[in-house]
């Protein structure tokens, strides 16, 4: 990630200020507020702002005046039942606002989670920068033969060469032919130029775009469960990791109950459940006798191995 001079003084300027205040800080977030977080080959995660901490959730979920005489034990254990229970009030009065580049391919799979503020640069007022995301050749793969949605082999060799060429030169070409358009410069100044709104329809998906996206904690950590995951995709993974340690920082009791109860956990119907108690009674049970289909067969083998194996 390059952040240009203008930028870099932007966040030392904002980094440098303080503010008096009556509401709650965090000292290990406030650390990190402003500061540009590297993701990707150009992107970056900053916090920008930020409501509410761990007592935040206890003083919601207790309707109190305080903090009061609890120790932190005590609230420690509160935020865990909330989230074993999944009560979801009490972690909605805590909010964060995070400034985020990304490739456009991963903001449109982003913006699915809806429960979110979003302000995203736009194509229409100002000119798109010439940055595109190319993959690492360790993340270049094949289309998987089992899972539509996933990835398979890395490409190897001139494969692997032609696609990364063809990445580069492609999104370098459209983005060529969009100046040339936009006529920005005046260089054929008997071109008006084509209007923003239009010639961003020629930029790849690959191109970087950034957006403001504000959310409150129970919805930061439904985004989280689904895009930490292992099988999420690997672009946008390493955001959602990103702002896990963001998370981490600003509210470490409900960070470390989400890590045991949401990301470190798995869900069992109430077949499974069955199936788990007629093991337990010494019956080998097989997954066509099961009552289960081939495809919750496997996955409650892969969280039984997983936790097996941990």
């Amino acid at each position: 990630m390059t952040l240009s001079i203008e930028q870099q003084a932007d966040i030392e300027a904002a980094r440098a200020q303080s503010t008096a205040t009556r509401r709650a800080t965090v000292p290990a977030l406030e650390n990190m507020l402003y500061e540009a977080v590297p993701v990707l080959d150009h992107g970056f995660v900053r916090v920008i702002d930020y409501m509410g901490d761990d007592a935040a959730i206890v003083q919601a979920a207790r309707v109190s005046y305080g903090k009061g005489t609890r120790h932190v034990t005590e609230d420690a254990g509160l935020i865990r039942y909330l989230m074993r229970h999944r009560h979801s009030t009490p972690f909605e009065m805590c909010e964060i606002k995070y400034h985020i580049k990304l490739p456009i391919f991963v903001a449109r799979q982003w913006i699915r989670h809806r429960t979110a503020n979003v302000n995203e640069y736009s194509a229409r007022y100002s000119v798109m920068d010439r940055e595109f995301y190319i993959p690492a050749p360790e993340h270049l793969a094949a289309q998987s033969v089992s899972n539509r949605q996933g990835r398979g082999d890395v490409l190897q060799g001139e494969e692997a060469a032609t696609v990364l060429r063809l990445l580069r030169e492609d999104a370098e070409t459209c983005h060529t032919h969009y100046l040339a358009m936009l006529n920005e410069n005046g260089t054929d100044p008997e071109r008006q130029g084509l209007a923003r709104e239009l010639a961003r329809m020629n930029l790849t998906l690959n191109t970087y775009t950034q957006w403001y996206w504000k959310t409150d904690l129970h919805n930061l950590l439904h985004f989280l469960s689904l895009r930490a995951d292992p099988h999420a995709q690997y672009e946008i993974r390493v955001y959602a990791d990103a702002m896990i340690r963001s998370v981490e920082a600003w509210v470490p009791l409900a960070m470390a109950a989400f890590r045991e109860y949401r990301l470190g956990a798995f869900t069992f119907s109430a077949a499974m459940l069955a199936v788990l108690r007629r093991r337990l009674n010494g019956e080998a049970v097989r997954q066509e006798n099961s009552g289960l289909s081939r495809r919750e067969w496997l996955d409650m083998e892969a969280a039984l191995s997983a936790q097996e194996g941990a």
